[in-house]
């Protein structure tokens, strides 16, 4: 079991970078407008430019993981990654910087949809959620260990160098997250399917699965069916799915609320250093909540916690609207996020990664979760890169938009979505088979 916690540990490593590196732009966004002269429109690509890169990286990813293996090419998405934050720290102008970002978008991308589909093709079924989930209850440990970073960072005075320091931090984790992956197995269900029936019995050994023969068995028989092309004919529910469940979480407004978070509390009447420490709070509700959320997806199940999570977003995206819109103080603003973060982690936060994996068949999972996060990352780059520019118009116009999107999110899961708590990632292949 040690060596499966490891394996898993490792491979989530990788949500630390991707919300790491997410999140620290929202620290530098206020200089580099300052700095380098940036219009609100040039402050949008540089944040989306990450996000094209993301783009890119997540549908890129799919073919090269289903043929290669996610433990493979997830050693990629660290070197990515590295690149991005060395270089980003080291920028000699605003194109260059655009560059590397966007170098750190494929890391992000590619890793979005490795890192699950591993964790969720090496762990037990009766546990995957919450394994799977520590991707996620990684990525707002990233979120947060970037807005704590980039306020102690900003208390150290460093002028005109300060943004540089903030982004260089990124290339610390990735340099472990490479060094670390060297210690891990192929996913055996990946091995079971390209025919390396050993190898797979090997790492299902070590760890610790009982009656190996017959799993391997399973393993390798489970998805050969399907071994062809990710297709609309074959695998039309999960695809259908996958691209609804993305589309929602981009449409609550997560991220892009997340990248502009120090310029919203700007606009709502908060100092820098008060809009850094607001920062890490919202940080810190997110991990809490997330942590909470994987103490019971396994049991209370992924359905009821994306249903519970639409009534709070959709509430507490209101209210924030109403603040933004002059109904209300600015100090009051904090609440409302507070709130509407909270029930992203309890929900969409920690299903969505969980979930799209576990939905694909073994053979196309990692061109599935490629849609799914590609999907995710295209509608990310376009609000994010149109939020600056409609938040000048009306500051609050964004939020009422959020709460409408999450309010029918309500209405669809409740519908469409069929539960996939504790069912063995064979047995879901075959109940979504068209």
């Amino acid at each position: 079991m040690a060596f499966l916690f490891l394996s898993i540990a490792t491979a989530a490593l990788a949500g630390l970078l991707f919300g790491f590196d997410t999140a620290v732009i929202a620290g530098v966004t206020g200089d580099l407008r300052a700095i380098m002269n940036l219009t609100p429109g040039a402050v949008g690509v540089t944040v989306s430019s990450a996000l094209v890169g993301t783009c890119i990286g997540a549908l890129g990813a799919g073919r090269p993981g289903d043929r290669y293996g996610s433990r493979d090419c997830l050693r990629v998405m660290a070197l990515l990654y590295l690149v991005s934050g060395v270089g980003s720290a080291l920028a000699w102008d605003w194109p260059s910087l655009v560059f590397f970002r966007f170098i750190g978008g494929l890391g992000i991308g590619g890793s979005s949809v490795l890192a699950p589909v591993y964790i969720a093709e090496i762990a037990p079924p009766q546990r995957r959620g919450a394994l799977v989930g520590l991707f996620q209850l990684n990525i707002v440990l990233g979120i947060l260990v970037a807005y704590l970073s980039n306020y102690l960072v900003g208390g150290l005075d460093l002028g005109d160098a300060e943004w540089r320091w903030k982004l260089a931090v990124t290339a610390v984790p990735s340099a472990v997250f490479l060094g670390l992956l060297a210690f891990i197995p192929n996913s055996p269900r990946w091995l079971a399917v390209k025919g390396r029936v050993e190898e797979a019995a090997l790492v299902l050994r070590r760890t610790g699965v009982a009656h190996v023969d017959s799993a391997v068995r399973a393993l390798g028989q489970g998805d050969r069916q399907d071994a062809g092309r990710l297709s609309w004919r074959h695998h039309r529910r999960p695809i259908l799915l996958a691209v609804g469940l993305a589309l929602f979480n981009q449409f609550s407004g997560i991220n892009a609320i997340l990248y502009y978070l120090n310029d919203i509390f700007a606009a709502a009447g908060f100092g820098k250093v008060s809009a850094d420490l607001q920062s890490v709070a919202v940080g810190a509700t997110n991990l809490l909540f997330t942590g909470i959320a994987m103490t019971v997806i396994d049991r209370a199940g992924r359905k009821t916690l994306l249903l519970t999570g639409a009534v709070g977003m959709t509430i507490s995206l209101a209210a924030a609207a109403l603040i933004l819109s002059g109904f209300g103080s600015g100090a009051y603003l904090i609440w409302p996020l507070l709130g509407f973060i909270a029930a992203f982690a309890f929900s969409q936060g920690a299903v969505i990664w969980v979930y799209i994996a576990e939905i694909f068949p073994t053979a196309v999972r990692a061109r599935g979760q490629s849609l799914g996060s590609a999907t995710h990352w295209l509608a990310n780059a376009f609000l994010s890169g149109v939020f600056p520019l409609v938040a000048t118009v009306s500051k609050g116009a964004p939020f009422y938009l959020f709460a409408a999107m999450m309010a029918l999110q309500f209405g669809v899961v409740l519908l469409f979505f069929p539960e996939t708590k504790r069912v063995s990632l064979e047995e879901m292949a075959g109940r979504l088979e068209t």
